[in-house]
């Protein structure tokens, strides 16, 4: 049987090297302890880089998303990740390829076709691109028409930092039509 600092140092050297959010579930059984356990040295180790370097955290934090607990720059060390960085030249999606990527978002399930109804444009090689990048899957084949009809994946909450789509923000306002009622 492990102590609470052993546990708690497993699931550190766990979360340093994983890719993907890591479940309750999967970290307690990796490590053969209650998920109880599990969840109360998360918790701690939560606590400790949040408190670390007299109260200012360390410069990362453990978050809770995409259904898992990862580790993740801390905000206000932003800037010096976005150094290194743009030193990179990482790829960026285009503007048509964010533009799809929210259509998709906030309509799914969705086909290509109806995408290319909604922008006004032929979507084919930007669906090609998010599905290369892993940030939206084929859900399904409709019975009726044959598309395929695309939804968003994990990957896409975990890049956006939430735990569902319920949290991405009212598309509402900012549709026409939609003035300001005062």
């Amino acid at each position: 049987m492990t102590t609470d600092l052993q546990l708690r140092a497993a699931l550190e050297a766990i979360l340093t090297v994983a890719e993907t959010p890591l479940n309750l579930v999967t970290l307690a059984g990796a490590l053969e302890v209650p998920l109880n356990d599990v969840k109360r040295e998360l918790d701690a180790l939560r606590e400790d880089y949040d408190l670390a370097n007299e109260g200012i955290g360390r410069g990362f934090e453990l978050r809770e998303v995409g259904g898992g607990y990862r580790l993740y720059v801390r905000p206000s060390h932003d800037w010096a990740v976005k150094q290194l960085v743009a030193n990179e030249n990482p790829a960026k999606l285009s503007q048509a390829a964010l533009e799809t990527l929210a259509v998709i978002a906030y309509r799914q399930p969705i086909s290509r076709g109806q995408v290319s109804s909604i922008r006004g444009v032929n979507v084919d090689s930007v669906v090609r691109t998010l599905l290369s990048r892993g940030l939206i899957t084929e859900l399904f084949v409709d019975a009726e028409t044959g598309a395929a009809m695309f939804g968003t994946t994990e990957l896409l909450l975990e890049v956006l930092g939430i735990n569902s789509l319920d949290e991405l923000p009212q598309i509402s306002p900012y549709l026409p039509g939609q003035d300001d009622i005062d």
